[in-house]
């Protein structure tokens, strides 16, 4: 009798400290930051800065956006739109930004990459407009959009009335996914460092892009002067590329088709050293 009692009383211990941990967990991914996200922008920072390069951006269908910084381990640090409340931008595009802005960052490096004769000496940033010709069927990247699929239970998770705020749920999760067309973009802060990924969501893929140029050189996380990069312009090394011909085919294999009253990407400001 002795042992049961025992036995029973271990597994009561087990079962409460497990769910101490999911309830900790829990409260870690509903808002707490991780140590990379308390060096970038807070919500307020990126609502501000969102607001700005939307009204500055008038391309495309000029809608109202979503915008998500991730830091270097894909951790959700901010959501944020720039509408009158969450019903103003396509509900479908806050998870998208987020995935542009995993995406920017999962695939993108700075100078720590070189060692031992391998990796980028300069760094490497690739932006989502970058990936769009290299992951079409027959391209040298096809399938790399499967590869990092979406947490659902970070991205759908509620109380929906939180999206966009400084409480958003996704805040303090790892959301993943790949996304593949204008609109996600590397952070680099001084020293040309990669700290994390933005993404914007809520128009053309162009629009997108230019948006999420914009609200970067806003917050000052775009010093990449002198990073590789594959647009062929050094002043801005992750910039769209439009170099598709008739048959949608890229001249150097990083293109991006044009959009609906697309903007004019060559104009957008040069990066910051």
């Amino acid at each position: 009798m002795r042992q049961r009692e025992l036995i029973g009383h271990a597994a009561a211990a087990i079962v409460a400290l497990g769910c101490a941990a999911g309830i900790a967990q829990a409260q870690t991914a509903a808002g707490a930051p991780s140590g990379g996200c308390r060096t970038l922008p807070k919500h307020a920072e990126l609502k501000a800065a969102l607001a700005k390069a939307t009204a500055d951006e008038k391309s495309g269908l000029n809608n109202q956006m979503w915008a998500t910084i991730v830091d270097r381990d894909g951790v959700v640090c901010a959501v944020a739109f720039s509408g009158k409340d969450r019903s103003a931008q396509w509900p479908g595009s806050r998870v998208i930004s987020a995935q542009k802005a995993s995406t920017a960052n999962a695939f993108s490096l700075d100078s720590s990459s070189n060692a031992d004769g391998s990796g980028q000496a300069t760094g490497l940033a690739l932006s989502t407009a970058n990936l769009y010709a290299a992951v079409q069927p027959g391209g040298s990247l096809f399938g790399l959009q499967f590869s990092n699929p979406v947490d659902t239970t970070v991205a759908y998770r509620g109380p929906y009335a939180r999206y966009g705020t400084p409480t958003d749920p996704m805040t303090g999760g790892r959301v993943g996914g790949v996304n593949v067309f204008g609109g996600g973009l590397a952070l680099y802060g001084a020293g040309k460092k990669t700290l994390g990924g933005l993404g914007v969501s809520g128009d053309t893929s162009c629009a997108d892009h230019n948006i999420a140029w914009l609200i970067r050189k806003n917050l000052n996380l775009d010093h990449l002067a002198g990073v590789g990069g594959v647009s062929g312009d050094n002043a801005r090394p992750d910039n769209i590329v439009f170099d598709l011909d008739a048959s949608g085919k890229s001249k150097g294999g990083f293109g991006h088709p044009q959009c609906v009253n697309t903007g004019n990407a060559a104009a957008l400001p040069a990066v910051a050293q």
